[in-house]
């Protein structure tokens, strides 16, 4: 297997960097505030501390883990109480030669690792330059602002450094509003055009509790910060009546006159485009996805793999649309079901073969390196900031998190101390009420010794 050195020197030695950086591991770098000088003090000469040297890529010489230590450490793991069941493998990168492997081509409830699926499909079908357009057209009667996936606006004006927030309804209004005055126009009336998804707003198991703790949403392909509410958990109940209604707001501050209701239509094929905003590159809004687990996220970039295969944009047509891109990519997607594209539903079904191979097309192509940048770096980022932080996993693993009411699950990139790259995944279901954190911890505990190996 042909890895990029690259992407490998990203995944070998972005995570230590950072670690170093945080003061996790030993290193010269540092976040600390910069320390007062000392008074001065005679001190003897020494020479300078040399540079650190490059991350180049792996040491393809670097021993692989022992076949006898991976079953020692899964065997700990299916031992546990709050493991009921468990799928396992381990992969090396470099060689794609798999290492250690359990009920590693059975499917299993894949909670969100099933966004790394959702990410490679998504940066591989669209590009990671892809942007999401927020247009507003002139339909002869009317204005009408189209959703165009966007689910990451600002109400007001938008930060072009940001990710969330990128672009702006007060932005989107006042270049209406300049358009409409060219004209001579100083009132409208204005439309909503919601027909870039289809089907229902919401899949199988997700329920009122998902919707009042936050992690679902009633999909709209338009939303101001995701359908997050200051002060509140739960998102709003109606994300593109209020992008509308702030987009209003704002035209009307810009001076121009709007009569009625807000109509919900479909814009006829020769409406004319009269302004627009475009959101952060898909491969920035892929990696915040990733590192902060953001369901609703997951969900909007599902669909735009829809749209690029043709597919149904609805949650079946996206999770139909991610198995045929990975199928392109040479992904095994024996036995992939999605109803989903985030892994909030308990009726996805994943294989760890299927995860880990994602993983490995990731590491062969740099057009997917936004993925591997986006996973959570253990001990430091997202959902991964407060796991695995002490060495060795400590900044040299780099995955996608997983959790579910009797789910546990994680994949990605991990290197072991002597030094080999490996992809992984381990899925734990059938947990006991009440014992997920346990489940958690002996993924943890996995990880971890996979990290040691060597030592």
């Amino acid at each position: 297997m042909l890895v990029p050195v690259a992407l490998l020197a990203v995944l070998l030695g972005g995570g230590y960097v950072a670690a170093d950086v945080a003061d996790v591991v030993p290193g010269v770098l540092t976040t600390r505030p910069e320390r007062r000088p000392d008074p001065p003090f005679p001190q003897a000469e020494v020479p300078a501390a040399e540079a650190p040297d490059a991350v180049t890529g792996p040491d393809e010489t670097a021993a692989q883990p022992a076949a006898d230590d991976l079953d020692a450490i899964t065997a700990q793991l299916l031992g546990h109480a709050a493991v009921g069941s468990a799928g396992v493998l381990v992969t090396d990168v470099l060689t794609g030669e798999d290492l250690h492997a359990v009920a590693a081509d059975e499917t299993h409830v894949p909670a969100s690792t099933t966004k790394l699926l959702t990410a490679v499909a998504a940066v591989a079908a669209a590009g990671a330059d892809h942007r999401f357009e927020t247009r507003v057209v002139d339909d002869g009667d009317r204005v009408v602002l189209v959703g165009g996936g966007d689910l990451a606006l600002a109400e007001g004006v938008g930060d072009p450094d940001a990710v969330v927030g990128h672009a702006g309804l007060a932005d989107l209004a006042a270049a209406t509003a300049a358009s409409l005055t060219e004209r001579g126009v100083t009132s409208v009336t204005v439309g909503l055009d919601v027909g870039y998804y289809v089907g229902p707003d919401m899949p199988p198991r997700w329920d009122d509790e998902d919707l009042a703790i936050g992690d679902a949403m009633h999909m709209a392909p338009l939303a101001i910060d995701i359908g997050r509410q200051e002060g509140r958990r739960e998102r709003v109940a109606d994300p593109a009546g209020e992008a509308v209604a702030a987009f209003v707001d704002a035209l009307v501050a810009e001076g121009v006159t709007v009569e009625g209701e807000v109509a919900d239509v479909t814009v006829s094929p020769d409406a004319v485009e009269i302004a627009s905003v475009a959101s952060a590159p898909l491969g920035d809004l892929a990696a915040y996805m990733l590192r902060h687990s953001e369901n609703i996220l997951a969900e909007g970039i599902g669909r735009l793999v829809a749209h690029a295969t043709e597919q149904e944009p609805s949650f079946t047509g996206a999770g139909l649309a991610i198995a045929e891109v990975l199928d392109g990519l040479g992904v095994d997607v024996a036995g992939l079901e999605l109803h989903d594209t985030s892994g909030l539903s308990s009726t996805n079904r994943i294989s760890p073969r299927t995860l880990v191979a994602s993983l490995l097309a990731v590491a062969e192509r740099p057009e997917l390196g936004a993925v591997a940048r986006g996973l959570p770096v253990a001990g430091l980022e997202g959902t991964l900031s407060d796991r695995l932080r002490e060495p060795p996993a400590a900044g040299l693993v780099a995955a996608k998190t997983g959790t579910l009411r009797a789910t546990a699950t994680l994949a990605g990139y991990a290197t072991t101390d002597d030094g080999r790259l490996v992809a992984f995944a381990v899925m734990v279901g059938d947990v006991p009420t009440g014992a997920i954190a346990g489940a958690r911890g002996a993924i943890d505990t996995w990880t971890a010794a996979l990290a040691a190996c060597g030592c």
